[in-house]
C-alpha cells in the first residue's frame, strides 16, 4: 500500500503561530484564574462562566465555585438553589442550570470523566462549538478550534475576511493549530488574549500586535471594517410592576419557572403594565387573580432598570400588605424573614432593593 507524506504547514501559518505563541509566552495574563489549568472540569466551568462575561469578572466567581464544587460529582449532587446562589451576579442563569445538568450527565453516562471528543462534549447541556473546542484543546491537547468573539476578530482581520463565515473561521483556526501541533490549547488562548488586549473592536493597537506584518486587513486599510458589524435595533422597553407583600413580618417570594427567563431564581410577584391601568390597580388585580391574595397595595418603593439581551426592563416596586388568601401550593413560594434572603438566589438587579428596602425591617 502506497504511503503519502503528511501535508506540510503553510510557511505563513507557521510564522503566524510562532509569533503568536512567542507573544503569548511573554505575556501570560495573571487575571485569568484558570490559566495553566489542565483539569477538564475546571476548564469547563471556566469557559461556561466566561460565555457572555468578561474574564476578569468571572475570575472570582470561578474561585468560589471551585472551592465549593471541586469536582464534577460534587456539582452533580448539589441543590439547584446553591448553584444559582454562587452564580448570582454573573447573569445568564441558564448557564448555571445547564452546567449542573451537564455534571449529572457526565456522572451518569461517562463515569464522572469529562469526555475528550468534541462530538461527545457537544451533547452536554449548554456546551456549544466554542466551549467544546476549548475543553478539548486546553485540557486534552487536541487540535480543535475554540473561536470566541476575540478570536473571530483576530482571524477576520488577519485574513481580511469580509464575511467571516463559520467555515472560513474554522479553516483559518485549524490552519494555525496545524502549524503548532504541540500547543493547540495555547494557540486558542493566544488568539483570545490578543483579541482582548490588542486587536480590540475599537482603537486596536496595531503597532503592538505581533502579527501586524502579516495582517491583510492592516495592509489593505480595512481593519475598522473587519469583522463586518451587524446593525442592532434598539431593544424594546418592557414596563412591569412588582409587589413586596408583607404578612406578619415576613415577605412573599416566588420561584421563577426553570425553563424561562432567570429560571430557578426567586422574585417578587409582578405584572406587566399597559397604558390602560394604574400600577396599583394592576398589582391588586394580579395578586388576587394569579395568586389568590387580597392585598392593599401601597406607595412606590423604588424604580429599577435593567438591560437584558433582548429588552430593557423598567420595574416599579410597590409595598403591599396581605389581608387574606393563600398562594396555591402549585406555585413554588415562601414567606421569608429578614435574615433568610441571603439563602435564596435572586436576580442581581433586585439585591440593592432587598438589602436597603426589604430585608432590614
Amino acid at each position: 500500500m502506497a504511503s503519502f507524506p503528511k501535508p506540510r504547514p503553510d510557511p505563513g501559518d507557521s510564522a503566524v503561530a510562532a509569533s503568536l505563541l512567542e507573544w503569548f509566552d511573554a505575556r501570560r495574563r495573571d487575571d485569568v484564574a484558570w490559566r495553566g489549568e489542565r483539569d477538564p472540569y475546571a476548564i469547563l466551568v471556566a469557559e461556561v462562566m466566561a460565555q457572555q462575561t468578561r474574564v476578569e469578572t468571572a475570575a472570582p466567581y470561578h474561585r468560589r465555585f471551585m472551592d465549593r464544587f471541586p469536582d464534577v460529582r460534587t456539582l452533580a449532587e448539589a441543590e439547584e438553589d446553591e448553584v444559582l446562589g454562587l452564580w448570582e451576579g454573573l447573569g445568564y442563569y441558564a448557564r448555571a442550570r445547564n452546567l449542573r445538568r451537564a455534571a449529572r450527565r457526565v456522572v451518569s453516562e461517562y463515569g464522572g470523566r469529562i469526555p475528550r471528543a468534541v462530538s461527545e462534549l457537544r451533547t452536554l447541556p449548554g456546551v456549544g462549538p466554542y466551549t467544546a473546542g476549548a475543553v478539548a484543546s486546553v485540557a486534552y491537547g487536541l487540535p480543535e478550534p475554540a473561536v470566541d468573539g476575540n478570536a473571530r476578530r483576530v482571524l477576520s482581520r488577519l485574513g481580511d475576511l469580509e464575511t467571516a463565515s463559520p467555515s472560513e473561521l474554522d479553516r483559518a483556526a485549524r490552519n494555525l493549530l496545524g502549524a503548532a501541533p504541540d500547543r493547540p490549547g495555547d494557540v486558542n488562548q493566544a488568539l483570545m488574549d490578543l483579541g482582548s488586549a490588542v486587536c480590540t473592536p475599537r482603537g486596536p493597537r496595531c503597532g503592538a500586535c505581533p502579527l501586524s506584518n502579516r495582517c491583510q486587513a492592516l495592509r489593505r486599510g480595512t481593519v475598522g471594517q473587519r469583522p463586518a458589524r451587524k446593525r442592532r435595533a434598539r431593544s424594546p422597553e418592557r414596563v412591569e410592576a412588582a409587589a413586596v407583600v408583607r404578612r406578619g413580618g415576613r415577605v412573599l417570594v416566588l420561584r421563577r419557572p426553570s425553563d424561562g427567563l432567570l429560571g430557578g431564581l426567586w422574585d417578587f410577584p409582578s405584572v406587566r403594565l399597559s397604558s390602560t391601568t394604574t400600577t396599583a390597580a394592576a398589582l391588586t388585580s394580579a395578586l388576587l387573580e394569579r395568586y389568590g391574595l387580597d392585598c392593599r397595595v401601597g406607595e412606590e418603593i423604588r424604580v429599577l432598570s435593567h438591560t437584558f439581551s433582548h429588552f430593557r426592563l423598567r420595574l416599579a416596586v410597590h409595598g403591599a400588605r396581605w389581608r387574606s388568601g393563600e398562594v396555591a401550593q402549585r406555585r413554588p413560594h415562601r414567606w421569608v424573614g429578614a435574615g433568610e434572603f441571603g439563602d435564596l438566589a435572586f436576580p442581581a438587579y433586585l439585591r440593592r432593593l432587598i438589602d436597603e428596602d426589604v430585608s432590614p425591617r
